[in-house]
């Protein structure tokens, strides 16, 4: 690696001019560059340029042949006969082009706020359609529990045994068979059912909230919730252990309220929601998350499907679920649209309607409301529901409190509510983030009621504690972390860890983006005694105004000292859209002016570093 490195500067010392080092030879410290702030006696300096504008981020939809298949029912051959996605279907003002030759039909819409908030542009379409999608194949099956006919009945089972005289073994027999048609002995109130297996070996534990408070104050654009969560009784037969920079898997339930829309949606009885049933699948993982691809004949219930096992909020609309509603809606101006959009003629539109906001389950429903398919066919073509992964926000080897004569392990995490645009309140809450904010609410409201013993659980598992953050990490050496919004959390356990080791604290700096640090700088004075040695905050909404890519190309000494003359580590962590981005970009740039290097070469300076593990970024 030192040799590559090397190499790479070598290139230019040739063609290079040499000049006197602008700053000492010792450690560089978190100050406030010439660049940054502009002195009091300074005019404002009047630009030519014009504002410079945000690189503009790009959403992985697919990443290989299977997930355009799934999306849109067909292969990429298909598809790319079909539509060259270069737009030439539209003309100038947006408007699609109608092809000669083919007749076209008016369509009477749905008259309801939930389809004119999908934006679909369709006015007329054709009267024949071509390569519709097939039906998809339903692999879910739900069963009325019925006793299999080698259960013989009490009367016939005594009788049988004793003609036999096998007491014992027909009965164990009839112990397992009665047992496979019972209900597991779980609160499905506080975690999912066994079968919802996250990831070998790991099994979902409902961990009690030891605390819940919220970092972010009143005007935040987005709220930050910080839990401490008692894993005293987590199982120790997992062979893995918390580790600082670690990640918490949590199991996060879709929100009761909408489960039981969709219930109401898809006229299923009341009774029947919580009713035991067997449910049979042909193939496939689900309804567990990372199991095996096989068939499944298990016992439960509708509500705990809709609640643990399927996602019907996250996932973009794909043909494999127009098409269930299309052969199951009523009316047929309905089915002409929703066929439209499984057929050729309806690509385009389909396309645009893929790549808008995202939208639930229900407002499809509420959409076309004459479309009522059943229950399991509607589960065949759901995504699964899966977990959300949270850093931990401090050092899980140090966190201890005593509680009723005992020591309690607590783990700390900082979650930030992701909001998404909703066609009838205005918005709503992700899944994982939105769980985690009606719980901090339940345990903040129940505490202000005088609560002593408050029940509120986070269904959870040892998920990534081999991260990338978690391998790299290491308690001596130069670090530098720089994290924006929630992405700064784990940076603190980096920090707390780092300042118990005497005489560290000059080895570890800490750039840390947010909006406006009175309303949402995270774990203000939570950092220790030296928070204000080793962290600097750079605030985007308020006085200047800079990003945290920006402050990285002000502090160029200090990263280029960190990073080459004492092979420190560089990480990073933090939204990929625009922080993550920008915060890349800007590591090229320094190394370019330090370094003398070009483009192409400061990339590769950077991939090195990342190969050896001095440079770790973890974006989302």
């Amino acid at each position: 690696m030192a040799a590559q490195v090397d190499r790479i500067m070598a290139q230019h010392s040739a063609n290079s001019i040499p000049e006197e080092p602008q700053v000492p030879s010792i450690a560089p410290s978190l100050t406030y560059s010439e660049s940054s702030e502009p002195s009091e006696n300074e005019e404002p300096r009047q630009s030519d340029e014009q504002p410079r504008r945000r690189r503009a981020s790009t959403v992985l939809i697919v990443k290989s042949p299977a997930d355009i298949q799934r999306i849109t029912g067909e292969t990429t051959t298909q598809l790319v006969q079909r539509c060259c996605g270069g737009g030439c279907c539209l003309t100038s003002d947006g408007k699609r082009v109608k092809k000669q030759g083919i007749e076209y039909e008016r369509v009477n819409l749905p008259d309801n706020d939930a389809y004119r908030a999908l934006n679909l542009k369709i006015e007329e379409v054709p009267t024949v359609l071509n390569n519709i999608l097939d039906l998809p194949e339903q692999v879910a099956f739900l069963q009325p529990l019925r006793r299999p006919s080698n259960v013989p009945s009490p009367t016939e089972s005594t009788a049988a045994l004793n003609i036999d005289g096998n007491t014992t073994s027909a009965t164990t027999d009839i112990e397992k068979s009665i047992q496979k048609l019972s209900l597991e002995d779980l609160d499905t109130k506080i975690q999912p059912p066994s079968f919802v297996q996250p990831h070998p070996p790991f099994h979902v534990f409902p961990a009690r909230i030891h605390t819940a408070r919220e970092l972010t104050g009143q005007g935040a654009e987005k709220r930050t919730f910080h839990f401490d969560i008692d894993v005293t009784s987590y199982p120790e037969d997992e062979g893995v252990d918390f580790k600082v920079g670690g990640a918490i898997g949590v199991s996060a339930p879709n929100d009761v309220s909408m489960v039981e829309e969709l219930f109401d949606l898809l006229l299923i009885p009341r009774f029947l929601r919580d009713k035991p049933v067997l449910l049979r699948t042909t193939k496939g993982r689900w309804p567990t998350v990372w199991g095996e691809d096989q068939a499944r004949e298990l016992v439960t219930t509708r509500r705990d499907l809709l609640t643990w096992c399927s996602d019907i909020q996250s996932y973009p609309p794909t043909k494999p679920l127009l098409r269930v509603l299309a052969e199951h809606a009523t009316n047929e101006d309905e089915r002409k649209i929703l066929f439209f959009l499984c057929s050729a003629e309806g690509q385009g539109v389909f396309c645009d309607f893929r790549t808008g906001p995202h939208i639930t389950v229900a407002q499809l429903l509420h959409a076309f409301p004459s479309a009522r398919p059943p229950l399991d066919l509607l589960l065949s073509v759901l995504q699964p529901l899966m977990p959300r992964f949270y850093s931990l926000s401090n050092d899980p080897h140090e966190s201890f409190l005593r509680r009723d004569g005992k020591q309690h392990r607590l783990i700390e995490i900082a979650v930030t509510v992701h909001t998404a645009t909703d066609w009838r309140t205005g918005e709503r809450n992700g899944v994982g983030s939105g769980f985690f904010q009606r719980q901090a609410l339940k345990y903040i409201e129940a505490q202000k009621r005088g609560e002593k013993d408050i029940d509120v659980y986070i269904p959870m598992f040892k998920g990534l504690m081999a991260n990338p953050l978690a391998k790299q990490f290491v308690s001596d050496g130069p670090m530098l972390l720089i994290g924006a919004g929630v992405g700064i959390a784990p940076f603190r356990g980096f920090v707390q860890r780092r300042l118990k080791t005497a005489n560290c604290a000059n080895k570890v700096w800490v750039l840390q983006g947010c909006r406006d640090s009175l309303v949402d700088e995270l774990y203000s004075g939570e950092w220790g005694v030296h928070e204000d040695e080793v962290k600097r905050v750079v605030e985007s909404r308020r006085g200047q105004g800079r990003y945290v890519q920006e402050e990285v190309k002000a502090q160029a000494d200090l990263v280029w000292y960190i990073i080459n003359s004492v092979d420190g580590r560089v990480f990073v962590c933090g939204s990929s859209k625009g922080m993550g981005e920008g915060v890349e970009q800007a590591l090229i740039e320094v190394a370019m002016e330090k370094g003398n290097l070009e483009h192409d070469e400061a990339k590769q300076f950077w991939e090195l570093k990342r190969e050896v593990g001095q440079y770790i970024a973890e974006t989302w």
